[in-house]
């Protein structure tokens, strides 16, 4: 087992962790998919694998929106509200 100590953010504090390697399978298709959208960002495919976890840990914990996404529909909401309620009347 290989561990790397690493600072990163989770639930908005920044903190250590210990990165721990592991092995596991997934569809073809989707992980070309995420390999291609690495590229396209110059990212890691192990960056985009944390982020996928780390908002998935978070949904679940939450059982709500992730943050930023609750955030953007209250914008709008403000941003939007007269627009919104004119298809109503």
């Amino acid at each position: 087992m290989h561990h790397d100590v690493s600072r990163q953010r989770f639930d908005g504090a920044q903190m250590r962790s210990v990165r721990e390697k592991f092995s596991s399978q997934a569809d073809a298709k989707l992980l070309a998919e995420m390999r291609k959208i690495a590229r396209s960002e110059g990212r890691q495919l192990q960056a985009l694998l944390d982020e996928a976890m780390r908002d998935y840990v978070e949904k679940k914990h939450s059982g709500k929106a992730r943050a930023h996404v609750r955030k953007a529909f209250a914008d709008s909401l403000r941003d939007f509200d007269a627009l919104y309620r004119e298809p109503a009347k």
